[in-house]
């Protein structure tokens, strides 16, 4: 899997400023992984991962998931230390600010 983080989001104009900036997270999981019924598998097990992280990002962050080909074979537990591995790296000693 491949992580594209942004860490703050740019500021947008004068629109819903009732509700505080939270992490967000998007999922790309291309034909090379799979048919869609496998694309779809995919997406779920990667959702549900990146749900156990979320808490380490910080608030008005974005975090896109690329999913590799790999990615179809791959073991929720092996989803799980990938993304685990990816986010220690990209945000290394970082505490979430919140």
């Amino acid at each position: 899997m491949v992580l594209h983080y942004l860490p703050e989001r740019p500021a947008q104009p004068a629109g819903d400023l009732a509700s505080p900036p939270v992490a967000r997270a998007g999922f790309v999981v291309g034909k090379t992984v799979g048919n869609s019924v496998v694309r779809h598998r995919v997406t779920r097990r990667l959702r549900a991962v990146v749900r156990d992280e979320l808490d380490r990002l910080p608030s008005g962050s974005d975090l896109v998931v690329r999913a590799r080909p790999e990615a179809a074979d791959a073991d929720f537990a092996a989803l799980h230390r990938d993304l685990a591995k990816g986010l220690d790296r990209l945000l290394g000693d970082r505490v979430p600010s919140r």
